[in-house]
């Protein structure tokens, strides 16, 4: 994910990249949304638990039943936040360790031996260490390696790749979808109509309230955006991939794992999302 990339600017080292999101939110939210959008969100839980556990009443055993499963809900409700704790510790001491790194680069750039602190990035870890320990390095490493860098970032990767290198390729096998429906998977039920904003970097985020999130893949820093879309396709994704689980959270209909959606879709377009049955129409 992207947030363990220790290559990637973090908040705190530009905090402009916040701006845009925080304009979008002033122009798009009223005052206190935030307190009454998650007291809905909560109200509806609440709704939904109670609609479970009348419905396992109805079985047989079912006070019983119910009685375990709502212990379960609530030892989740109180503990599930509790798995991003050791997550939240690696990454902070990643940045740790981006700092360090980058001051003993700053000063190798003093010394002439780089021209910019941050190409570090394009050496391995031993490379590094000794070119700290000789001050010096060939400079046409680093330039053959961005080079490769460009190179390998224009590729698409296939989506399946076993552990033995083998790709694995294929369709979805849907029936009595619209003509020249995108295909992909079905991850937070709900259908929604709206300008479809084609976002590759978070920076570039210029959201109004009902615009509908088109991007290659989300991670945790772009959950912000979140607040004002109404919907989400991604490229990339899963059941329980960053992207999916925040769309239930927030109840937003998404569709991921939409081959070249960034591309099939331009900005500005007027598409509908199919979350419950997995595709995205374009108008």
């Amino acid at each position: 994910a992207g947030e363990i990339d220790i290559t990637k600017t973090r908040w705190s080292e530009k905090p402009t990249a916040l701006v845009p999101m925080i304009l979008s939110n002033i122009k798009n939210l009223e005052p206190h949304a935030g307190n009454r959008k998650f007291e809905q969100g909560r109200q509806e839980a609440l709704k939904k638990e109670q609609e479970l556990l009348d419905r396992l009443r109805q079985l047989p055993d079912g006070e019983q039943k119910a009685k375990e499963t709502k212990k379960m809900i609530d030892l989740i409700r109180n503990f599930s936040g509790y798995r991003e704790y050791p997550k939240y510790g690696i990454i902070s001491r990643y940045f740790v360790y981006k700092q360090t790194l980058l001051k003993e680069a700053e000063r190798l750039v003093q010394a002439n031996v780089l021209h910019k602190k941050e190409d570090i990035y394009y050496l391995t870890f031993e490379e590094l260490r000794e070119v700290v320990r000789t001050n010096k390095l060939d400079d046409q490493i680093i330039s053959n390696r961005k080079d490769e860098y460009k190179f390998y970032e224009k590729l698409t990767p296939s989506r399946v790749i076993t552990s033995d290198g083998e790709i694995i390729a294929g369709k979805y096998k849907r029936e009595n979808l619209p003509d020249e429906a995108l295909v992909g998977l079905a991850v937070s039920s709900g259908i929604i109509e709206g300008r479809a904003r084609v976002i590759l970097n978070m920076e570039d985020a210029d959201l109004e309230d009902g615009d509908i999130l088109v991007t290659s893949f989300t991670d945790p820093s772009w959950t912000p955006l979140f607040v004002s879309i109404k919907g989400l396709v991604t490229e990339v994704g899963g059941l329980m991939t960053h992207g999916a689980v925040i769309a239930r959270e927030y109840g937003l209909p998404a569709v991921v794992g939409v081959e070249n959606a960034t591309k099939l879709i331009k900005d500005g377009q007027r598409i509908r999302v199919n979350g419950t049955e997995g595709y995205v129409e374009i108008f």
